[in-house]
């Protein structure tokens, strides 16, 4: 598997990184994992819309979701063929998204229009164990104050695990177990004010990363307000693994 990293701002985009969005890609097959405020644009860098095979929302949070907005246009005003997708059932993207996915979307883009007729552009399901391509996708609930999914996701023997937004998780250490990269989120600094079950501290993120075994940890969604390296300084005081950071068009191999 390839993982993009189209954005990793937390909570809004900042000025090195739109908010959260990844881009993972095998065989072929291209999923979206969140798109978040300026992720879309980034992902125009990799492929035209059209080309998307399925997207992932973790939940429904602005900074995670709202860039579908523009992702809806593009589907359906875009003059390339690259960007306009057919309406038809068979040439529908799939959205997996928390319940209430396509009433957020059509508030979002337009909450006075009836008749937007998303169902033309996108096949919408609640997250389950599923087969998305040549990807394995499996989901545990996290501890955030809206319904949210940590996602795990793989192909053949390499797996990626992404936390979404959490607080500490029992459930999230069992979704990562072993997996080869825990893309974990990072968002409180040292000195703020903690708040359970909304975000992870650094030393949080290093924890869950023991705990769980992972073969690397992957740190993002931190700030504009607070520091990568803090995070990433913070997460190996607790996992004495590989530790890197992300950063807006970077790439990794799994």
């Amino acid at each position: 598997m390839k993982l993009t990293v189209l954005g990793c701002s937390g909570s809004v985009p900042g000025p090195d990184s739109p908010a959260s969005g990844y881009l993972i890609e095998a065989d072929g097959y291209r999923l979206v994992l969140d798109l978040g405020n300026g992720a879309f644009g980034a992902l125009q860098r990799h492929m035209a819309p059209a080309e998307v095979d399925a997207i992932v929302l973790s939940h429904l949070h602005a900074d995670h979701c709202i860039d579908l907005t523009a992702y809806m246009v593009a589907l359906r005003y875009g003059g390339d063929p690259r960007y306009k997708v057919a309406v038809s059932p068979d040439s529908r993207i799939p959205i997996i998204g928390p319940s209430g996915t396509r009433d957020r979307l059509e508030a979002a883009y337009d909450p006075w229009a009836r008749k937007l007729g998303l169902h033309e552009l996108f096949g919408f399901t609640t997250p389950t164990e599923t087969e998305l391509g040549p990807l394995k996708v499996s989901f545990a609930p996290t501890n955030h104050p809206v319904p949210t999914y940590a996602v795990r996701i793989s192909h053949g023997d390499r797996t990626l695990v992404y936390s979404a937004d959490t607080g500490e998780s029992d459930r999230l250490i069992e979704l990562a177990d072993g997996a080869d990269l825990f893309l974990c989120e990072a968002s409180f600094m040292p000195d703020d004010e903690y708040v359970p079950n909304l975000h992870l501290t650094g030393r949080q993120a290093g924890e869950h990363a023991a705990k769980a075994g992972v073969g690397s940890l992957l740190v993002t969604h931190v700030p504009p307000w607070g520091s990568f390296a803090t995070a990433a300084d913070e997460a190996a005081t607790a996992y004495d693994g590989e530790i890197r950071i992300a950063a807006a068009g970077a790439c990794y191999e799994i």
